[in-house]
């Protein structure tokens, strides 16, 4: 039997994507692995870096499957946040093959498709099974690099800085530059 830990990153900010992250296990796989392992919100960025690099390597050893989907600002505008997060649930169990007997577990108050039966959703699961605070870190650390990036498109917003959540720096540059591109209006408009 399989295990997938599924979370989001960018559920709040004024700008740029969702980001889900999905990682699946196998029931034999090495939980030594885990040691150390906390929820992205409780670790430095290159703590962070480090884990997302052991993910890598361990995918690539055929050890575990992960996947990141990034859900545009678009399809938060449009369809709004809650269905944003939807999309990119169904997109990554897709891409880690998961199957519908799999055990799933999701952090908050977050649902995989109703085909998949065992499913739970755990309050803080982040914080409490390690196989969440994996696809928390992976869905973080995609989703910061994406924002990184997107500083250079738009270096007047400091994206690189506070990765598109409300600071007061952000706020003020979207007063004074109005919004980009990638500015979720449906968010922007809370804030008046």
């Amino acid at each position: 039997m399989h295990v997938t830990g599924i979370d989001e990153a960018g559920r709040g900010p004024l700008a740029g994507p969702v980001a889900v992250g999905a990682v699946r296990i196998s029931g034999s796989f090495n939980k030594k692995f885990f040691k150390g392992i906390k929820d992205s919100k409780q670790l430095k960025e290159e703590e962070k870096e480090l884990w997302f690099g052991l993910l890598k390597e361990a995918r690539k050893k055929g050890e575990l499957q992960f996947a990141v989907s990034l859900v545009s600002e678009n399809i938060i505008d449009k369809k709004g946040i809650a269905y944003a997060i939807r999309v990119g649930i169904k997109r990554c169990l897709a891409k880690v093959h998961a199957e519908t007997k799999d055990q799933i577990f999701l952090d908050g108050g977050i649902y995989a498709p109703i085909e998949f039966t065992h499913q739970k959703t755990i309050i803080k699961g982040d914080e409490k099974i390690p196989v969440i605070a994996l696809a928390s870190i992976a869905a973080k650390v995609t989703r910061d690099v994406y924002m990184k990036k997107l500083s250079k498109e738009y270096p007047e917003y400091g994206f690189h800085v506070h990765k598109g959540y409300g600071t007061v720096l952000h706020r003020e540059a979207i007063k004074k530059h109005g919004p980009s591109g990638v500015h979720r209006r449906s968010f922007l408009k809370k804030l008046t």
